[in-house]
């Protein structure tokens, strides 16, 4: 049996993923919320702008977690009249939501730091504080990470696993924090806060951006890698009597694959026997993807020719 990726692991049932979801989230938001207020406080006394921003980023998180919260909420209702497929898409417009927060987030400390690099008026070196209160926000964004991360991928989720890349950025800008609160200390140059403030910022806009697009393949009906069509493919041509798959349409929903695709038969086979044959290729494809939401095949008179075929792939354009 011919094996192209590695099939991702199984989705559980929905009413488990929504509180994994919910209980991932929450931890999350107090988490960000402990954190956020600790680095804002020093931040402040200490008089650090780059722990302000730290602290500024970590409030966002906060933001995110609740959106999290409710966006889980939603992807537990049942299919309806109007959204026959579900409400799991939700995570992916959820992603693009969390991405522009972030974003956002970024701009506003990248302006404030360039303001205070350029300022006229003379700085003081932030307090020994800024440093304590940094590493302990480096290894509370570790845990949070790779709790957010590890739930992710147990239930497939999107959206957790943006929110532990987000988190993951926010180890580096901690550790950045650290760096440049150092080298202001060991070269008493306060005005390091400030770029290093400016680095930071920059670091949170990168992850907006990264956000933002793992989260297109979703909402743009399409897939992440294109290698899963070749499992398609090799079903069909593992099931006796099916040739020709063509047409092939793979997109995802909430990380499960939904396929539609036609493939040929003998055109005197009887109704019975082509049901029969579209089944096996059905079965075929569970046996070599999991996650795979909703299977749809067409079967076609072996030689039908489609002139003005534009949807889907064949085996020669993947």
């Amino acid at each position: 049996m011919k094996w192209l990726i590695p099939a991702p692991k199984v989705i559980k049932p929905i009413d488990v993923k929504t509180k994994i979801m919910l209980r991932a989230s929450w931890v999350s938001a107090v988490g960000n919320v402990l954190l956020s207020a600790l680095k804002l406080a020093v931040g402040f006394i200490t008089g650090s702008l780059a722990v302000i921003g730290d602290g500024i980023d970590s409030a966002t998180d906060v933001l995110v977690s609740v959106v999290m919260v409710y966006t889980a909420g939603i992807v537990s209702r049942p299919p309806d009249s109007k959204h026959v497929y579900g409400y799991e898409k939700a995570e992916g417009i959820a992603s693009k939501i969390l991405s522009f927060v972030i974003f956002y987030a970024g701009m506003q400390m990248l302006v404030s730091s360039i303001q205070s690099t350029f300022a006229s008026h003379t700085r003081s070196i932030p307090e020994i504080w800024a440093i304590y209160v940094t590493v302990i926000s480096i290894f509370g964004k570790l845990a949070l990470s790779f709790f957010q991360f590890r739930e992710g991928k147990r239930i497939n989720s999107q959206m957790l696993i943006a929110n532990a890349k987000n988190m993951r950025s926010d180890v580096l800008i901690s550790v950045g924090v650290l760096v440049g609160l150092f080298f202001t200390f060991v070269l008493n140059k306060p005005v390091l806060d400030s770029i290093t403030g400016i680095i930071i910022s920059l670091f949170i806009l990168k992850t907006s951006v990264s956000i933002f697009l793992d989260s297109n393949a979703e909402l743009m009906d399409s897939v992440a890698d294109t290698a899963v069509y070749d499992f398609v493919f090799d079903a069909v041509d593992a099931t006796e009597g099916a040739c020709n798959p063509h047409r092939v349409r793979i997109r995802t929903k909430g990380g499960m694959y939904l396929i539609s695709l036609d493939i040929e038969a003998d055109g005197n086979c009887s109704l019975y026997e082509a049901h029969k044959i579209a089944s096996q290729t059905e079965e075929n494809i569970r046996q070599r993807l999991e996650n795979v939401y909703d299977i749809r095949i067409h079967v076609e008179p072996a030689g039908t020719v489609h002139t003005d075929e534009k949807f889907g792939v064949e085996r020669k354009r993947v």
